[in-house]
């Protein structure tokens, strides 16, 4: 007597080849339906630039206003870390395929160019901006080289109404601290940015270093020769702690200025 299990699935081979068989309502074989491919993501390929064209684009910098760059579509969530630097000069799209609105520079105020990326598709990473107006975005093609991706393990968000700024690295709180910032009629501005660069101070009451921001005053068109680019900076006054006194910008006590100093460029700042 034969064992109809043993008929419930076959291997034969043909020709080199293990076709697998299922039974039927009847007891019939017939073949097992194929196991499903993956589907490919198809890359949107960029328009080529042409050299007339890419030498007219306006830079990506802190000093101009970019037309046509699209808005941060979720201006007061944190970014998964993801941050990029062009190693050779990139055109930002207003999205995948679409028109050319600028190019990203190698450099910006003397530090290498490091942005955060806020969405990603195949060949592509959306980045924020440094230009105006606040919370400029566009978009990368990255499937022809010529940049650079790392991770910044850090998170800063900061509170105008308590005036605190608190920063985290990987998930965990650094620290938190009472921080100025700017006075009713020069708010700083809130929304999604990132540390743009690394300075030197030209005023010694700004303490060791000076860290430009992505984003800019929204009351102030220029401000000490400069296009009113915010930053964070120490202060010599420790009363000021807590208090909306600023143009704008940040001052941290020499804790936080500390701690900061040791954050990536591109690094995410959410101000609230």
């Amino acid at each position: 007597m034969h064992d109809r299990s043993r008929f419930s699935r076959l291997g034969n081979v043909i020709a080199g080849l293990t076709v697998t068989f299922a039974v039927g309502a009847c007891g019939t074989t017939v073949p097992a339906p194929p196991a499903a491919v993956p589907e490919t993501p198809r890359v949107v390929q960029p328009d080529p630039v042409p050299t007339e064209r890419m030498a007219a684009l306006p830079l990506a910098t802190t000093y101009t206003t970019l037309q046509g760059a699209p808005p941060d579509p979720a201006p007061s969530d944190p970014t998964s870390g993801l941050v990029l630097h062009p190693t050779t000069t990139q055109v930002v799209y207003a999205h995948p395929g679409g028109p050319p609105v600028g190019k990203l520079p190698v450099t910006q105020l003397k530090s290498p160019t490091w942005v955060p990326v806020i969405a990603t598709q195949p060949g592509w990473e959306q980045v924020l901006l440094p230009s105006r107006p606040n919370g400029s975005a566009g978009w990368v093609y990255v499937g022809g080289g010529g940049v650079e991706k790392a991770r910044s393990p850090y998170r800063v968000e900061v509170e105008t109404a308590t005036r605190t700024l608190t920063v985290y690295r990987s998930g965990r709180r650094v620290g938190s601290w009472k921080v100025a910032v700017g006075a009713p009629e020069t708010p700083t501005p809130t929304g999604r940015t990132f540390v743009l660069a690394s300075v030197s101070p030209t005023y010694s009451g700004y303490g060791s270093l000076v860290l430009p921001l992505g984003t800019h005053s929204t009351t102030l068109d220029t401000f000490a020769d400069g296009p009113a680019t915010v930053a964070m900076h120490g202060w010599q006054d420790q009363e000021i702690f807590g208090l909306p006194v600023s143009h704008g910008c940040i001052r941290l006590p020499d804790a936080a200025l500390r701690v900061m100093s040791r954050v990536p460029l591109g690094t995410a700042v959410v101000i609230s």
